[in-house]
């Protein structure tokens, strides 16, 4: 009897922007309740996704991506790491099928410090998971995790997920953490999206005359919130700030047609934008055997 295969081949794909290479790795899913998402009903919402023939509740990818870039290694975001249930946490296991060691990687690059983003920085006994790493990171994020008066306004569990996870993952990198500013890596310039939260971080890769810009978590269902960008998620620190930068970010990438990558974009997460009416739409990046 033949056995049939339980998983997929592990998830990895490379792009080529000029002399760079961004791999974009996997670190699995989550399926997202439907009533995170706000500005729209949840009639609507399950509506949107049918239509697509997405599943409901919507199943939202986590995507990382390694930058090799001048005989170095950056990776932006670190994903769930052992915090977020069995379909999360992969990217070690992704990270060694593109041939990568957590000790070659020498710069972690983090959009935002959410648990999806940040908890894979250390391990189960709190050490670094990246021993050689700088940590790259927004100030006004940090600033906003420490903050306990903050802290202190929220429930135990969002006080843990919030604002205990990310001092936990950050304090092992506290020697060798710079702000998320200027350029921060060979050809990778920090670009403010805050809103989201306070910090949150995008990441433009240029080299020659090609570029890529790399947005964390300007969208969250593509099915929603490239149609109308107004709605926004439970975990938007200041939403309407969120939706300004969403729709000042899928204007500059429709305006420029640039290629842009997304930490919840379907996996590889490769899109360009268009515009669509009063909202947008995606085109997603053909597969290629060969990198150009």
């Amino acid at each position: 009897m033949i056995d049939l295969p339980t998983a997929q081949v592990p998830g990895i794909y490379h792009r080529r922007i000029g002399e760079i290479v961004v791999t974009a790795v996997s670190d699995g899913y989550y399926d997202t309740p439907i009533a995170a998402y706000r500005g729209i009903t949840i009639e609507e919402a399950s509506s949107a996704f049918e239509r697509r023939f997405q599943r409901v509740p919507p199943r939202i990818s986590i995507n990382a991506f390694l930058i090799r870039s001048k005989g170095r290694i950056a990776l932006v975001d670190t994903g769930a790491g052992d915090t977020m249930g069995p379909t999360l946490g992969l990217l070690q296991r992704t990270l060694a099928t593109a041939g990568v060691a957590p000790s070659d990687i020498d710069t972690v690059l983090l959009t935002h410090l959410h648990p999806d983003h940040s908890n894979g920085l250390v391990g189960p006994d709190g050490s670094a998971l990246f021993p050689r790493a700088e940590l790259v990171v927004s100030e006004a994020d940090v600033r906003f995790r420490k903050d306990d008066g903050a802290r202190a306004r929220h429930t135990v569990i969002e006080q843990l997920r919030y604002y205990d996870h990310p001092r936990r993952q950050i304090a092992p990198y506290a020697d060798r953490t710079k702000h998320a500013r200027g350029e921060v890596f060979p050809g990778v310039t920090a670009v403010p999206l805050p809103g989201h939260t306070p910090g949150h971080t995008g990441y433009m890769v240029s080299s020659g005359s090609e570029t890529l810009f790399i947005w964390g978590d300007i969208c969250h269902a593509q099915e929603l919130q490239f149609p109308n960008p107004e709605v926004t998620v439970a975990f938007d620190v200041d939403p309407e700030e969120a939706v300004r930068t969403r729709r000042r970010t899928l204007d500059r990438a429709a305006a420029d047609g640039i290629p842009v990558a997304g930490m919840h974009v379907h996996f590889p997460g490769l899109i360009r934008i268009v515009r669509n009416g009063s909202g947008y739409s995606e085109v997603p990046e053909i597969w290629a055997y060969e990198m150009a």
